[in-house]
């Protein structure tokens, strides 16, 4: 990693995935340190229904507090948030979230680049955004405009992924700072923390 992604100061993790991302997730979660000074939002494509059994499978993985974003909850270091099932997950410019029903983007509700963008307006260059493995273009828009903001970006390996597409296509349109494989993340976002 270059010295200046290392030197900066991070506040909000977002990370974005469909389609195979979820042993990902899983992983990441199990390596995270107990004194993670950052946040993290976890936007995951899925089915309306088991969005609390989502919330206790990532408990069972960290000692973090694991939680369901909700309507104008602050955002807290060291708190691992879900964006509920069927609702965008909004960031606002006072750190805090909104929950929206309009329309799906790329077929998905939540969209990760509705969180990812939101992101980017509040969090700047003290945003981090990892996108993983997902069967459509979501998010690809969102880590473009995070790069553009000077925030850190994350992309997993394409080849590392078991679904290539989303992640391939945020490579595309992208200077993308980390292409990585999966099992490298939850190390390189405890690295970030304390900076």
């Amino acid at each position: 990693m270059a010295e200046n992604i290392l030197s900066k100061k991070y506040k909000l993790v977002v990370i974005g995935g469909s389609a195979g991302s979820m042993e990902v997730i899983l992983g990441i979660l199990a390596e995270l340190k107990r004194t993670l000074t950052l946040a993290i939002v976890i936007v995951l494509h899925r089915k309306k229904n088991g969005e609390s059994l989502l919330v206790d499978l990532f408990s069972s993985r960290t000692t973090l507090v694991v939680k369901e974003a909700e309507e104008k909850e602050r955002i807290l270091p060291g708190h691992i948030y879900v964006a509920p099932a069927d609702y965008h997950l909004l960031i606002e410019k006072d750190f805090t979230f909104s929950l929206d029903f309009s329309e799906k983007v790329h077929y998905s509700r939540p969209s990760i680049d509705v969180t990812f963008e939101t992101a980017v307006d509040a969090y700047g260059e003290s945003l981090i955004c990892i996108l993983l493995s997902g069967a459509n273009a979501d998010g690809a828009l969102g880590v473009k405009k995070a790069k553009e903001a000077k925030g850190l970006t994350m992309v997993q390996n394409p080849e590392d992924a078991e679904v290539s597409y989303m992640p391939a296509q945020a490579v595309a349109i992208a200077q993308v700072d980390l292409i990585v494989n999966g099992a490298e993340m939850g190390a390189i976002i405890n690295n970030l923390s304390d900076q």
